[in-house]
């Protein structure tokens, strides 16, 4: 299995009714360009790919809406959008947007888990006029799943009040595995095995008065470094900067908006 295989957590997605606040924050945390769709920007809305340094493809986009909210959603990848927004409903998940199709692009659905955390369904394009663009995409993101570039998503981490309900609920809607950490000191921690062989995620079991939340994880140069210049630049540092017994140096952080992302370091990089 792949990483362009269903199930993949491939994509993630910053909707704010402000792009010009968002694009300012996360710039100088990270460095990213900003490449502006304007085959999707209409009415006021405009959709913004993020690039990370040395990144030859997009790694996420800002969806600019300003009737909007602000949040920010990982996007899985599915081989049939309508049929698991459907089966996905059955098992509990709530469907805020239908399956859209997209021109010949893609279609997508957001869906929330049942303790309330947005996640997009999207599929791959099929059309040959952009097949190209898909095979260099597909190369890319298998390439950067193994060595992602600093900047890049290189995990995704859910925080849950209900490790049960979690768990049952992504192995039954895409197969997901999850594996006690030993490495974590202690905490109740599992890695998430997505169908590679190795873990692109992790759970952590907050307890009943725990946040709840699905956030994706940024490869940094100095986690310690990169925290301390999120917290000056109005960002809330929630967990960390922390250690565990590998040397994998890890935060956990609210943006301007409130929301959760990660910072992690390998100990080659802390």
């Amino acid at each position: 299995m792949g990483f362009l295989s269903p199930g993949q957590v491939v994509w993630f997605e910053i909707g704010t009714r402000d792009a010009t606040a968002v694009e300012k924050f996360y710039a100088e945390l990270f460095g990213w360009s900003f490449e502006l769709d304007l085959d999707s920007s209409i009415d006021g809305r405009r959709y913004i790919r993020i690039l990370a340094p040395s990144a030859p493809w997009p790694l996420g986009a800002i969806h600019e809406n300003p009737a909007g909210g602000e949040q920010l959603n990982l996007s899985l990848l599915s081989a049939d959008v309508a049929a698991d927004t459907e089966r996905l409903s059955g098992l509990g998940a709530e469907v805020l947007v239908p399956p859209t199709q997209v021109a010949e692009v893609t279609s997508f659905a957001v869906l929330a888990d049942p303790l309330g955390n947005l996640f997009s369904l999207f599929s791959r394009t099929e059309s040959a006029n952009l097949q190209d663009r898909a095979d260099a995409t597909e190369k890319y993101m298998t390439e950067s799943s193994h060595a992602p570039s600093p900047g890049s998503m290189a995990w995704f981490e859910l925080g849950t009040s209900d490790v049960e309900t979690t768990r049952d609920f992504y192995t039954r809607a895409f197969g997901w595995r999850f594996e006690f950490d030993e490495s974590a000191s202690g905490k109740p921690y599992y890695s998430i095995l997505t169908g590679m062989d190795h873990p692109a995620g992790g759970l952590y079991d907050h307890g009943a008065d725990g946040p709840n939340y699905l956030m994706p994880g940024f490869l940094a140069d100095d986690v310690r470094a990169q925290a301390g210049v999120a917290e000056k630049l109005g960002a809330t540092i929630e967990y960390g900067p922390a250690s565990n017994s590998e040397g994998v140096v890890h935060a956990r952080i609210a943006d301007l908006s409130g929301n959760r992302f990660g910072l992690v370091a390998t100990p080659t990089q802390a």
